[in-house]
C-alpha cells in the first residue's frame, strides 16, 4: 500500500452485529441521603441498559448488564452483542445508555447517548467516556438531548490526554516501554488532580468499541460507490476483529498453564537450551535490574530453570518470571531458589526492591547478606533501612537481622539508630521504623558486658541516646545565635558565649558521647575558643571537639537544612571509592562524612579547604597556590610529582562520579581544594540531571582545573583522561549494585527521588551506557571531556555567579 492510498471497510459490507463493551461507572454516585436506612449497608446496585437507536426510533429490544455492587468504582467489563448488525446502520444512528440503581428502588442514576459515526461518517472505535445527565433517562431521538459526549469548550487537558490514549490503545501511537510508564503515571497525578478541582460533579460510563483493521466509513447498502482504485482479490481486505483484544486469552493462558504445570519437571530437568537460546539467556542476564522482562523472556528462563541453576546471576531474573499468584509454581520456585547457586551480596540487595513481596525471597535476600561483612554491611545500611517500607510486616527478617548486626558493633547500631530515628517523621511508615527502633533498644539494653571488657548494654544504649540529647542543645544554641543582630564576627561572639557561660556544661562532658558521624571516636567536650560560624544564610555551627584520646576533631552542624541527598551521594561517593581501590585505583577522593539526624538538621565532617572561587580570586591560578604548601624547583609547574598527581587523580574521580549521580548545581565555590592537592565537591541539592542553570555541561570541568594539568595538550592533561576513563569503565561493572541500592531508596523522602523515582532511576542507568562495550565507552567519554570543556555558557554563568557572589 503507497503513502497516497487510504484503505476502508464499507458499513453495509459488514455482517456482523453491533459489539461493545461496557467497561466501568466513574465519579461518585447522587445518593448521598439515601443510604441511611436501617437496612442498607451503603452500597448501591447498578446495572446499564443499552439500546440502539436508528434515526431516531428505536431498532430492536434493550440489552442490560449483570447486577453490580462491588463499589466505586463500579467495573461491569461485560461484553454487549446487539441483534442489529453494521450494515443495518444508518449515518444517524445512536446507542443510549441508562443506569439504574436497584438498591434504591429502580432508581434511575442518568442516561447518556452517543452517535456511532463521526461527523466524517466513521464508525467511531475504541473507548469512549460518556457523561451521564444525571436524573435523566437516556434519548435517542435524534438530535438526542443526553449527549455524552463533552462539548468542546469544557473540555480539559484530562480529555486531551484520554484521547491521545484511545489512540495509543489502537496502535496508533508508537509503544515505547519505559516512556509509556513515565507518561500513565503522570496522567493519573493528572487525572487526580483534575478529581479534586472539580469533585464529584460529574458521573462518566465508559464504554469500548470494538476496533477492525482499516477504518469503517458508512454506505448504504446498494448505492453505487467508486473505488479509489480496485482491488484485486479479497485477500487484500480482511476484517480483522477481536473484542478480546488486550485481555488473556483462556486457551493460551491454559497451555501456558500446562507449559509451567509440575508434571512437566520431569522433562524440564533434562531440557538444554541450543545455541540461539543461550545467547537469548545471555542477553536476558545482563539487563539491568530496572528492565522489565517480557511474555518471551519469562517463558523461556522458566522453561530452562533447571540448566541455570548453576549459574547464579540468573537467580533474581528467574524469581522475576515465576507467577507468584501461582501456589505450585510459587512453591517449585521457592524449592528451586534454595538449590540454586548462591548469589551475590549485590544481586541480595534487588530481592529487597518492591518488585519481591514474596517473604520467601525476602529472608533468601537476608541470608546472603549475613555473609557481608561490617565494614560492606555499612555501604549499604542506609539502603537496608529504606528497604524496611517494602517488607510485610513490622518485625521482618531483615530488621532482626539488622538489629543483631548492630549489638556487634557499635558503629552499625549508631548509624541503624539514627537512620531509624529520622524516618520516624513519615506518618506512613513511622509504626515500621518505631518498631525496628524498639527492638535495637530492647536487645542493647539485656547485653551484657563484653569480653574484652566492653561498656555493658544499658551503657551503650544510653551513649547513644546523649547523641540525641546533644543534638538538641545544638540546635537551641543555631536559634539564639540567629536570632543576633550585627554582622557574623557578632553571632562568632555570641556562640563563644554561650559555650563559655549559660552552655559551659557543654565544654567538658561528665561523660564521654560518641560521635555521631563516627561512633568509634569518644568525644568529651566542645573548643570554644576554636569553635565559629559559617557566613550563610542558615549560619551553620563549626565546633571543635576534645576527644578522649587527647586530640580534636572538627564538625559541622547545620539546622534548616535537609541533609539526606548530601548523606546519600557522600555515601555512594564513599562506596565508589572503595570500588575502585578494589580495582588498585586510588583516585584520592575525599567521601567526608554526612549525617541528617532529623528532617531539616545534621551533621557533617569539617575538611580544611578553600573552595576554587576564592584560591583563583587570591592567587590567580591553581599552580601558584599548591607551590605555597608543596614547592619543587625540579618538580612540574613548581610543586611536587606527587602533589600534582593527587590533583589530577582527584579531578578524575569527581568528574566521573558527578557524571554518573547526575549532580547539578556546579560551580566554583561548591569545588574544595585542600593543601595536599585533593579536590573534592560539596553541597549536592541537585542530582539525577537536575540542575537551576541552563544547559550545565555534562562535568564541572573548567579552564582553571584543565590550566593547573598543563593545557589540553600536555601529558598531563592526557593521563587525567586516561584516568577518567579506566575509573568509569570499573564502576559500570558494579552498575548493578548501584542501581538497586538506589531502587530500594525508591519510597524514601529524599526530594530529587521522591518527586519521580522511575525517572530518576532511568536516568541514572542511561549514564552508564550499558549498550556499548569498553573500548566503545573509552571514546564515549573523552568526547564528554571535551564537550565540558569547550562549554561556552556555563562560563558565562560562572561569571554571572562569581559578580552576584561579589554583591553579596
Amino acid at each position: 500500500m503507497t503513502g497516497n492510498e487510504f484503505r476502508f471497510f464499507l458499513s453495509c459490507d459488514i455482517n456482523l452485529p453491533v459489539t461493545f463493551r461496557i467497561e466501568r461507572l466513574e465519579g461518585n454516585l447522587p445518593f448521598p441521603n439515601s443510604l441511611n436506612s436501617e437496612n442498607d449497608d451503603g452500597t448501591a446496585e447498578l446495572y446499564v441498559e443499552c439500546a440502539l437507536h436508528i434515526d431516531g426510533a428505536p431498532f430492536g429490544l434493550p440489552t442490560r448488564t449483570r447486577l453490580e455492587s462491588t463499589g466505586p468504582s463500579y467495573c461491569w467489563n461485560e461484553l454487549i452483542t446487539l441483534t442489529a448488525k453494521y450494515r443495518d446502520l444508518t449515518a444517524q444512528s445512536q446507542l443510549t445508555f441508562t443506569v439504574w440503581d436497584l438498591s434504591h428502588g429502580e432508581g434511575l442514576i442518568g442516561g447518556a447517548t452517543i452517535l456511532l459515526f463521526n461527523n466524517k461518517k466513521q464508525l467511531k472505535t475504541g473507548k469512549q467516556k460518556l457523561r451521564l445527565w444525571a436524573g435523566k433517562e437516556a434519548d435517542g431521538t435524534f438530535p438526542t438531548s443526553t449527549p455524552g459526549k463533552v462539548p468542546r469548550h469544557e473540555r480539559g487537558e484530562l480529555e486531551r490526554l484520554e484521547k491521545l490514549l484511545n489512540k495509543y490503545e489502537r496502535g496508533q501511537i508508537q509503544r515505547v516501554d519505559w516512556l509509556d510508564r513515565l507518561t500513565f503515571k503522570t496522567m493519573e497525578k493528572i487525572k487526580e488532580r483534575e478529581s479534586l478541582k472539580n469533585g464529584s460533579a460529574h458521573l462518566y460510563v465508559v464504554v469500548d468499541f470494538c476496533s477492525f483493521e482499516h477504518r469503517v466509513v458508512f454506505q448504504e447498502s446498494g448505492a453505487n460507490f467508486l473505488l479509489p482504485s480496485p482491488i484485486a482479490s479479497t485477500n487484500d481486505i480482511v476484517i480483522v476483529w477481536d473484542p478480546e483484544v488486550g485481555k488473556i486469552n483462556p486457551s493460551e493462558h491454559k497451555q501456558l498453564k500446562l507449559a509451567r504445570s509440575l508434571t512437566r519437571g520431569v522433562i524440564d530437568r533434562d531440557l538444554k537450551p541450543s545455541s540461539n537460546e543461550r545467547k537469548s539467556i545471555q542477553r536476558i542476564l545482563k539487563y539491568p535490574p530496572t528492565r522489565t522482562l517480557s511474555g518471551d523472556d519469562r517463558q523461556l528462563l522458566w522453561k530452562f530453570r533447571f540448566s541455570l541453576m548453576s549459574e547464579k546471576r540468573a537467580l533474581t531474573k528467574f524469581l522475576r518470571c515465576v507467577e507468584w499468584s501461582d501456589v505450585q509454581e510459587a512453591k517449585q520456585a521457592l524449592e528451586l531458589m534454595g538449590k540454586w547457586e548462591m548469589i551475590d551480596v549485590c544481586d541480595a540487595l534487588e530481592l529487597l526492591s518492591p518488585v519481591f513481596e514474596s517473604e520467601e525471597v525476602r529472608a533468601y535476600a537476608v541470608s546472603v547478606l549475613e555473609r557481608a561483612d561490617d565494614e560492606e554491611l555499612q555501604c549499604y545500611l542506609l539502603q537496608l533501612v529504606q528497604a524496611l517500607r517494602f517488607e510485610r510486616s513490622d518485625k521482618s527478617r531483615l530488621s532482626l537481622f539488622l538489629v543483631q548486626r548492630a549489638l556487634s558493633n557499635i558503629e552499625l547500631a549508631s548509624f541503624l539508630r539514627w537512620y531509624v530515628a529520622v524516618e520516624l517523621y513519615d506518618p506512613t511508615y513511622a509504626k515500621r521504623f518505631y518498631c525496628t527502633y524498639e527492638i535495637l533498644e530492647e536487645y542493647m539494653m539485656k547485653m551484657g558486658a563484653g569480653a574484652n571488657g566492653e561498656e555493658d548494654g544499658f551503657k551503650r544504649w544510653q551513649s547513644l541516646v546523649r547523641q540525641t540529647e546533644l543534638t538538641a542543645q545544638l540546635c537551641s544554641i543555631t536559634r539564639d545565635v540567629r536570632n543576633v543582630r550585627g554582622n557574623t564576627q557578632k553571632k562568632i561572639e555570641k556562640l563563644r558565649q554561650l559555650l563559655s557561660g549559660l552552655l559551659s556544661e557543654l565544654t567538658y562532658f561528665d561523660e564521654p558521647i560518641r560521635s555521631p558521624l563516627t561512633p568509634d571516636v569518644l568525644i568529651t567536650g566542645i573548643v570554644p575558643s576554636e569553635s565559629s560560624i559559617f557566613k550563610s544564610a542558615l549560619h551553620p555551627l563549626r565546633l571543635t571537639f576534645k576527644t578522649a584520646n587527647g586530640g580534636t576533631c572538627k564538625i559541622i552542624f547545620k539546622k534548616g537544612d535537609d541533609l539526606r541527598q548530601d548523606q546519600l551521594v557522600v555515601q555512594m561517593v564513599s562506596l565508589m571509592d572503595r570500588l575502585l581501590k578494589l580495582e588498585n585505583l586510588d583516585l584520592h577522593l575525599t567521601p567526608y562524612k554526612v549525617l541528617a539526624t532529623g528532617q531539616d538538621e545534621g551533621m557533617l565532617e569539617f575538611i580544611p579547604s578553600r573552595s576554587l572561587a576564592q584560591i583563583l580570586s587570591e592567587h590567580r591560578s591553581i599552580i601558584s597556590y599548591l607551590q605555597n604548601f608543596h614547592p619543587d624547583d625540579h618538580g612540574p609547574f613548581g610543586i611536587t610529582a606527587n602533589c600534582l598527581e593527587t590533583f589530577i587523580k582527584s579531578c578524575a574521580g569527581y568528574s566521573v562520579i558527578t557524571y554518573i549521580l547526575g549532580i547539578g548545581d556546579r560551580h566554583l565555590d561548591n569545588l574544595l581544594l585542600r593543601d595536599d592537592g585533593s579536590l573534592f565537591h560539596v553541597d549536592f541539592g541537585f542530582i539525577l540531571g537536575r540542575d537551576p542553570k541552563p544547559f550545565p555541561p555534562p562535568m564541572k570541568l573548567c579552564k582553571e582545573m584543565v590550566e593547573a594539568m598543563g593545557g589540553a595538550e600536555s601529558q598531563y592533561y592526557t593521563r587525567f583522561k586516561s584516568y577518567c576513563c579506566e575509573a568509569y569503565n570499573i564502576l559500570r561493572k558494579s552498575s548493578n549494585l548501584i542501581l538497586n541500592l538506589f531502587y530500594l531508596m525508591a519510597g524514601s523522602n529524599i526530594p530529587d527521588i521522591a518527586s519521580d523515582p522511575e525517572k530518576g532511576i532511568l536516568k541514572l542507568q542511561e549514564k552508564f551506557r550499558l549498550d556499548l562495550d569498553d573500548e566503545a565507552c573509552i571514546h564515549f567519554f573523552q568526547d564528554l571531556i571535551n564537550e565540558s570543556v569547550s562549554a561556552l555558557f556555563p562560563q558565562m554563568v560562572e561569571t554571572i555567579h562569581r559578580w552576584a557572589q561579589y554583591w553579596r
